[in-house]
């Protein structure tokens, strides 16, 4: 293990921030601030629950730990691309959360007796309608899109391009049609990333020359 880190010291990063920094800050900012902004618009009123998008939603989760594993492992220079875009989005998230407490009162009593609503119901005993504006879950996945998208490593696999973008969208959608987030998180999410995203060459011209070559 201790050689694996040696020859991947960047695996550091993700580490450290979502052990030492987001997610004892997300679940604190759980714990101790109250929502005061409910977050509500009419399109939320016109979205029906549908415990099948538990699938895309879960998906998020190897999504994220992948995506990292396979950019650490074949490029730094997207690897920290992608640091960059999500990490920035989830604290800048956190900041919101903070000074701007916010939550949501969508979601419905869950009737049909089926698995996804089963799981569904766990999720949302676990996951409190708090924090939910810019949404986490579709800053994140944009990022990741954006960064397979513009990777040179997958520039001639269009299939895996097109494949995340189909994907994001269904996460994306996925969010409001199980309740988790109003249509306005998501917008929020989607305008957070692609306002980093401008900022994205000029982080990677501050970083050093070595860390830019795709391995091989």
């Amino acid at each position: 293990m201790r050689a694996w880190f040696q020859r991947h010291p960047l695996a550091w990063i993700p580490l450290c921030y979502f052990g030492l920094f987001y997610l004892p800050g997300f679940f604190l900012l759980e714990r101790l601030v109250e929502p005061r902004y409910l977050i509500h618009c009419f399109l939320d009123d016109w979205i029906p629950f549908c415990e099948y998008f538990l699938i895309p939603y879960a998906l998020w989760f190897p999504l994220l730990a992948g995506a990292q594993i396979y950019f650490l492992l074949k490029s730094d220079r997207d690897f920290l691309r992608l640091c960059f875009l999500m990490f920035t989005g989830m604290t800048i998230c956190l900041v919101i959360y903070l000074l701007l407490p916010n939550g949501l009162d969508l979601r419905p009593e869950l009737t049909r007796d089926n698995l996804f609503c089963q799981v569904v119901h766990l999720i949302h005993a676990v996951d409190t309608p708090t924090n939910v504006c810019p949404s986490i879950h579709v800053s994140s996945t944009s990022a990741i899109h954006w960064v397979i998208w513009k990777s040179p490593l997958l520039r001639d696999r269009p299939w895996v391009r097109w494949g995340s973008g189909v994907l994001t969208l269904l996460i994306c959608l996925s969010t409001v049609f199980l309740k988790q987030h109003s249509v306005v998180d998501v917008l929020c999410g989607l305008l957070l990333t692609g306002l980093l995203v401008p900022l994205e060459p000029l982080f990677v011209r501050l970083l050093p020359k070595r860390l830019l070559a795709v391995r091989q």
